[in-house]
């Protein structure tokens, strides 16, 4: 299991926000390429950049900075937020995101879904957001009675093998993890998935860990990160098996 550390852009910054809340949000980096390189220094193997400006207005906006992260960076890095058409994420990709995260137009348009999929194959990662254990959708702002389960079968049989789980309620709230919702998404995910949504100790990854879900690939770690409650070295250390 490895740790991705969170590189989350809105108005050019690197933030955070609270329950995906673009109101309750704290500016950590005033360049989000700072926060990408220190995270990577500290021995980051993978990136999760999520382009919220995009996510929000439902097109990718900040090409330029996902340009100049993945041309500094040495590690592999993927991409999300308002990615909704093929262009868009053709454009991605060649801007350097080595996989692409595909949200609300995943659920809304099958026939984007089918072609990306048939383009990039594993490089497409769907985000399954929930909460309460229901889809919500259109950057977090929509919130559907749509069951992830449910989800996650349709998006299964579609060819998807590659998932983001995140818990919205506990996403920048540093309250745990959702044990119970990231068990539920490994028992129905035919491929691997990464959990994202409360971390907020080495003991909340410790605890992730012993789920022993052989699908859960990553961890998204964004504020326990930027507020220093522990560094990348000690997260992937521990998600390696030092330490336990």
């Amino acid at each position: 299991m490895i740790l991705l550390p969170a590189v989350d852009i809105l108005e050019g910054k690197a933030v955070r926000l609270a329950r995906g809340e673009f109101d309750r949000r704290t500016v950590y980096d005033a360049d989000p390429l700072d926060a990408a390189r220190r995270w990577v220094d500290e021995g980051a193997r993978e990136l999760h950049l999520v382009d919220l400006d995009g996510a929000r207005s439902g097109a990718p906006v900040n090409f330029e900075h996902i340009q100049r992260i993945t041309a500094a960076m040495d590690v592999p890095v993927e991409v999300g937020g308002g990615l909704r058409t093929i262009e868009s994420v053709r454009r991605t990709v060649g801007a350097g995101a080595t996989r692409v995260v595909i949200g609300t137009a995943a659920y809304a348009d099958v026939d984007f879904l089918d072609e990306a999929l048939a383009e990039f194959g594993d490089r497409v990662v769907v985000s399954v957001d929930a909460r309460d254990g229901k889809l919500a959708a259109a950057g977090w702002t929509e919130q559907t009675d749509i069951p992830l389960e449910a989800v996650i079968e349709q998006l299964g049989t579609r060819g998807v093998r590659r998932y983001v789980y995140s818990s919205i309620d506990r996403d920048g709230m540093l309250t745990g993890p959702d044990l119970d919702g990231a068990r539920r998404v490994a028992e129905a995910v035919r491929g691997v998935y990464a959990y994202s949504g409360g971390v907020a100790s080495l003991a909340d990854l410790r605890a992730l860990v012993e789920l022993r879900q052989v699908n859960l690939r990553a961890v998204i770690v964004g504020r326990a990160l930027y507020e220093g409650r522990f560094t990348v070295a000690q997260a992937q250390a521990l998600l390696d098996g030092e330490g336990r």
